[in-house]
């Protein structure tokens, strides 16, 4: 029998050891559902960071001016425009609490929880006799 490996010898017991070839593990291909959500959770993702990086942006002051906050409220206005007016804005000059930023971070995760719920409650195997 030919061995694949010679036997080695281990120094500080020096007893002789064998050692097993390694065995590449084949990868499982992923189902194309579960793909699209991850795809779902991570624009959830996306989503929630830019509404809460603005509510942050609008809570501390930042100025309009600034390159970065006009992109982040440029970005961000559609996705809160739908919320705007359920609650009242308040705060002091440029320091302003805006509810409707609180409202979407919630909402939207929320919308991708019912989509990917719906996907899985679609994509299970169907049992016979059920």
């Amino acid at each position: 029998m030919n061995d694949p490996l010679p036997p080695s010898r281990n120094l500080e017991t020096d007893e002789v050891v064998r050692t097993l070839p390694v065995q590449p593990i084949s990868r499982v291909p992923v189902p194309a559902y579960v793909r699209v959500i991850q795809l779902i959770w991570f624009v959830a993702g996306v989503v929630d960071v830019l509404v809460g990086l603005r509510f942050l942006l609008k809570l501390f002051g930042a100025s309009t001016a600034s390159p970065f906050v006009a992109l982040v409220n440029g970005l961000t206005a559609p996705l809160v425009g739908p919320f705007q007016n359920i609650f009242p804005v308040s705060g002091s000059g440029a320091f302003v609490f805006e509810p409707a930023s609180l409202v979407a971070i919630v909402i939207y995760p929320l919308i991708a929880l019912g989509a990917v719920s719906l996907i899985r409650i679609l994509s299970r195997r169907r049992t016979a006799g059920v």
